[in-house]
């Protein structure tokens, strides 16, 4: 049962909307906390570009990623369904499989063109070439998943991550996560691919942020040039560990330590080519008829705010790694010019696998013919305030963890599912009182409800949804 939700969307508004063929573009930044936006209420942090975005449009006040590591919650963004579905369990772990439709081939069906630039993440990128984390290694093999494979007409990325400064040169040591085996100022054995064996290698010095937009505003402005509707996906790899600033963005932050001087640099460095993206837009005559959505993966890096790992959650428990608020809960925008009001607050709970529900609704794409589960919902109802309340809960499985949440409450556990805590995260969001002894009739729904969808989980798992 989910809880305090009795109104659905309509059917006839959801054909207005799909009448439209809105550019869409999907920004996503890698392990920026909750707290890590100047709109957020940062102490020190300046994104003026998210924040006038944010103001512009709607702020998710629970936003989540799909899953509290970059991979799985990359695949529930790709799929609308959970990554547990097809073997996505960790970073490094899985691939998009063949059999599932992706974002790219769904809008590539309607006469959309598509681009990808930026972190994948979602497979390798090449078997041929010894590289990031698993391509070009025999054992891998099975995990090549490339964009161009899935949907995507252009592509510019990279398998995993990179050094948000010089991205293909190892940073020094103190720049956080470097291998041993990599010697500062040496290639970073990672490469930005555009196709099959096909190696980008002019333009990659300076802030990693801009090295990915110089590639999308092209692609950007050929499918303006040609008329054409755009799907533009831009994964940043900021702020994820090596965390390397410039000078020119560092000196915002002069009177700070060095260490929160590249960290929060390397944000305002990304915050610019948002402003930049937003910019050629209206320059291009296009922002009113362009869906963008930011948000991040996961919760900040490390096991608190030290070091180059400076990402906060604002007081949420929990971290990168955790289905506690901290790991999961990330900063959520969605601006769209004359459907979306500006200063919109979205208090019910979304996350990111909704986008490929709402993307197919905005599009009139009947997801009901592809005759497979999906986790997310059509969240534009929700954004226009004509519901108020989501009427599927968000369920989650991750490495042991397991968490499903309503529009009020939550429930948590650590140990596969024999456990759970609960919480009322409107009340609670620092999940500080478990409500265990006191909602046994809630506790008792909810993980009935959790485990209803780990039995459909599993059932996508033995690929029978294909």
């Amino acid at each position: 049962m989910f809880l305090g939700c009795s109104e659905k969307p309509k059917k006839s508004e959801v054909v207005t909307v799909g009448q439209e063929r809105p550019n869409i573009i999907l920004l996503m930044a890698d392990d920026q906390g909750w707290g890590d936006t100047g709109y957020n209420g940062h102490p020190h942090l300046r994104t003026p570009n998210l924040d006038e975005m944010a103001s512009n449009g709607a702020v998710f006040e629970r936003f989540y990623a799909a899953s509290a590591v970059c991979s799985p919650t990359r695949g529930s963004v790709m799929t609308g369904r959970h990554p547990l579905r097809y073997g996505i369990c960790h970073a490094n772990c899985g691939h998009i499989k063949s059999q599932e439709i992706t974002l790219g081939e769904m809008v590539e069906s309607v006469g959309y063109t598509t681009g990808h630039f930026g972190k994948w993440h979602l497979g390798t990128l090449t078997r041929d070439t010894i590289e990031a984390n698993r391509g070009g290694r025999p054992k891998f093999d099975a995990d090549y998943a490339p964009p161009w494979d899935h949907g995507f007409d252009s592509s510019f990325v990279t398998e995993s991550k990179v050094p948000t400064w010089n991205p293909m040169v190892t940073p020094p040591k103190s720049a956080g996560d470097v291998s041993g085996s990599l010697k500062e100022g040496q290639p970073f054995n990672t490469s930005y691919w555009t196709g099959p064996k096909q190696i980008v290698t002019d333009n990659l010095e300076g802030d990693d942020s801009r090295v990915i937009m110089d590639r999308a505003i092209p692609f950007i402005e050929e499918a303006v040039k040609s008329e054409k509707p755009f799907l533009t996906v831009i994964w940043f790899h900021t702020p994820h560990l090596p965390v390397l600033a410039g000078e020119e963005d560092r000196s915002l932050y002069a009177n700070l330590s060095e260490d929160e001087q590249h960290y929060y640099g390397v944000i305002s460095a990304m915050d610019k080519q948002v402003g930049r993206l937003r910019d050629k837009l209206k320059a291009l005559g296009v922002a009113e008829n362009t869906v963008l959505f930011y948000t991040s993966d996961n919760g900040p890096e490390g096991g608190s705010a030290t070091g180059r790992t400076q990402g906060v959650t604002n007081g949420l428990k929990g971290r990168k790694r955790s289905l506690y608020e901290g790991g999961i809960r990330v900063p959520g925008i969605m601006e769209w010019q004359g459907k979306v009001q500006p200063g919109t607050i979205v208090e019910a709970p979304c996350f990111t696998s909704d986008y490929f529900p709402t993307i197919a609704n905005i599009l009139g794409v009947d997801l009901e013919k592809n005759d497979r589960p999906y986790d997310g919902i059509d969240i534009i109802p929700i954004v226009q305030g004509d519901v108020k309340q989501r009427n599927k809960p968000l369920a989650f499985d991750f490495q042991k963890q397991a968490a499903l949440m309503n529009n009020e409450y939550k429930i948590y556990s650590a140990d596969k599912g024999q456990n759970f805590e609960l919480y009322n995260i409107i009340n609670d969001p620092k999940e500080q009182n478990n409500l265990v002894g006191d909602e046994p009739e809630i506790l008792s729904s909810m993980v009935t409800t959790w485990n209803e969808w780990k039995t459909s989980q599993e059932n996508s798992a033995q690929e029978n949804d294909y």
